[in-house]
């Protein structure tokens, strides 16, 4: 893997990047995740169902599969789901707040990230209620 230098060419820090379900990584030229040093940044994360299977319609499903996947793109960097500290929320109609809010506290509850949810006029896909962002810490700070 490629080292960043931080600070000064001497120190470098390891950095790992994954991809998963979306057809857009490839096309856009993104990763799901980015694992550099001991911060795990995942991308956008959009309800992309897994391949078979039928999208979920609703906004607390939507936000389960979101994190869903975030969940195994953290654990393949070797984190874990009690290393988030933050998460962003996209979402296209305010109506679905406390959906996916609960959907959330079920996810992250345990280790309450900060978290921010916005209202957006749209995503890419016109199915898609949710979209989210997670930033992730792996190491003894977090009890990994």
């Amino acid at each position: 893997m490629p080292c960043i230098p931080l600070f000064d060419t001497l120190n470098c820090v390891k950095r790992t990047s994954i991809h998963g379900v979306s057809p857009y990584e490839a096309q856009y030229g993104f990763s799901r995740a980015v694992r550099v040093g001991n911060r795990i940044h995942v991308a956008g994360t959009a309800p992309v169902p897994e391949l078979g299977c039928e999208p979920e319609q609703d906004a607390f499903g939507q936000m389960l599969r979101c994190g869903t996947i975030a969940k195994q793109a953290i654990e393949r960097l070797g984190g874990s789901l009690h290393g988030v500290i933050r998460t962003r929320m996209f979402i296209v109609d305010a109506a679905d707040a406390h959906e996916v809010g609960r959907a959330h506290k079920e996810l992250f509850g345990d280790v309450e990230p900060v978290a921010t949810m916005v209202v957006v006029a749209a995503l890419l896909e016109p199915s898609w209620r949710i979209e989210i962002e997670v930033e992730a810490m792996v190491g003894s700070e977090t009890g990994d």
